[in-house]
């Protein structure tokens, strides 16, 4: 499949027709979209008035931006205006977002074409996209397996090919965790690098939105653009950061950290073949390698427990609001307050019910001081224990996920089973470091080959050094393996000149 960038690129220099591009990704959707479920929402129609409006741009000379006529893909908690916004939830059945979210208005800037809305865990509480009330999504690689969660229905949207580019939400690992399982690069940015603005909220301490990509370089170029200030989101840094798709790619002298955390046998074997693969490649470039003994990250295998304290206790307290008066539908009942316990009892899903819970037994009285309060000073320790590697490392690196993508039903029935899928990449959120995951290669023996992703980790800020380090990994390794459905037929191809 052609590149974003390649894309972009040719709509500009008026080589490529953004209504072609939009027809292909909308044929490319309705071909696979039954067997793969990636997406809740296709409006075909605002997808080809946005393409003509781009194209209008090019003829009158005007630069429509950085992702011309380039198809993306927004999970369904990303506001944009007048398109659904149900967060993969019942109880957000039939709303339409009033306004955009600040990373939309970014893309609509550059140039970017909405095609429609991904599917998703309800409200961003899964890692493989079956917590959703309207189905699950299915990997690529194999439709009986999960594609990650739970941004699973835009990492599956890139790896089919059906698009170039899509965005998801992170909390715990959201991004990165559906891009490894899916063999596509996923980017969470460092907490604050990207305004919040028009998310619906899941943990506010720990939400971020980030890009999906074939790779790095699409992913660095979407980074800049949704990146920056915004002063709807006072989390939000202020100050100019490094283009990331400008930054130097050399790996020579990078000084590159394994803790031994992120290696234990708790991580498969063949996962662990692969990045120990990557890890030589790495070496080969000229990085300097040094693997850790456990112990450097000794707070880590707290990481499950703390991640889950802090974002169900943000999660009780966001989600309040639907209530069944302001937003989506309501169950019938006879009074307000039986209105309340109806709608919330029923519209919301298992595993959300789940979290309320545990967030408000956590900040009710009695509890805050030996929960909630502990999971934060927790939360801190396993910071400074990442800042202090940091003191002696570029990088960090190991797996995204401990296993490769598993059968769907498989965790399902054993919640703590499913937090698990988010020990690697919880305490990167905790800390709020910039991290990526980018394809490392496929399992190998019997049964289906599947993607497994290697992690970089950065210092907070350093996004640009992540992603430059991610494009010049993948330039030694070469082109990733594609699952079969990825580019049957590329875009450009199918474009046509102007």
């Amino acid at each position: 499949m052609s590149r974003a960038a390649d894309l972009a690129a040719g709509v500009r220099a008026g080589r490529l027709d953004p209504r072609a591009l939009a027809e292909d990704a909308l044929r490319r959707i309705a071909t696979h979209g039954e067997a793969l479920h990636a997406f809740l929402e296709v409006d075909a129609a605002a997808t080809r008035r946005r393409a003509d409006e781009v194209a209008a741009q090019v003829r009158a000379g005007k630069d429509p931006g950085a992702l011309a006529g380039v198809p993306v893909a927004i999970k369904d908690n990303i506001a944009l205006a007048g398109a659904s916004l149900s967060c993969g939830s019942r109880i957000l059945a039939g709303y339409r977002a009033p306004y955009s979210s600040h990373v939309v208005e970014r893309l609509l800037a550059a140039g970017a074409v909405p095609v429609g809305r991904t599917n998703m865990d309800e409200f961003a509480m899964g890692a493989s996209t079956e917590n959703s009330a309207f189905g699950p999504t299915r990997n690529p690689w194999d439709v009986a397996r999960v594609p990650g969660g739970s941004s699973g229905g835009s990492a599956a949207a890139v790896a089919a090919g059906l698009v170039p580019l899509a965005f998801g939400s992170e909390t715990g690992g959201s991004i990165r965790q559906p891009a490894a399982l899916c063999g596509v690069t996923g980017f969470k940015p460092t907490y604050g690098a990207v305004s919040r603005f028009g998310l619906v909220a899941f943990g506010s301490s720990l939400d971020v939105i980030g890009p999906l990509a074939a790779d790095a370089a699409d992913a660095a170029l979407a980074h800049d653009v949704i990146a920056g200030r915004d002063p709807r989101d006072s989390t939000t840094y202020p100050g100019a950061r490094p283009s990331a798709a400008r930054a130097g790619r050399s790996l020579a002298g990078l000084r590159v950290g394994v803790p031994g955390e992120f290696m234990d046998e708790s991580v498969d074997a063949q996962v662990r073949a692969r990045v120990d693969e990557a890890l030589e490649l790495l070496a080969a470039q000229g990085a300097r390698i040094t693997r850790l003994p456990l112990g450097r990250l000794p707070h880590m295998d707290l990481s499950i427990p703390v991640y889950y304290i802090v974002s169900s206790s943000e999660a009780s307290s966001n989600l309040a609001r639907f209530d069944g008066i302001r937003y989506g539908p309501r169950s019938p009942a006879p009074d307000l307050l039986e209105t309340y316990l109806r709608t919330r009892g029923t519209l919301f899903g298992a595993e959300v019910r789940r979290r309320i819970l545990l967030g408000t037994f956590a900040l009710s009285a009695g509890y805050l001081d030996a929960w909630y309060k502990k999971a934060l000073a927790v939360r801190r320790l396993i910071l400074d224990e990442f800042i202090a590697l940091f003191g002696d490392f570029d990088l960090l690196a190991g797996p995204t996920s401990p296993f490769p993508a598993f059968a769907l039903g498989a965790r399902t029935d054993d919640p703590y089973a499913m937090y698990l899928c988010d020990i690697l990449t919880a305490p990167v959120c905790l800390a709020g470091l910039p991290s990526i995951s980018v394809p490392c290669g496929l399992t190998r023996g019997a049964g289906t080959a599947l993607p497994v992703g290697l992690q970089l980790v950065g210092r907070p800020a350093d996004d640009h050094r992540v992603l430059a380090a991610a494009a010049a990994f993948e330039a030694a390794r070469g082109e990733p393996e594609r699952c079969a459905l990825f580019g049957a037929g590329t875009p450009a191809a199918a474009s046509g000149a102007r």
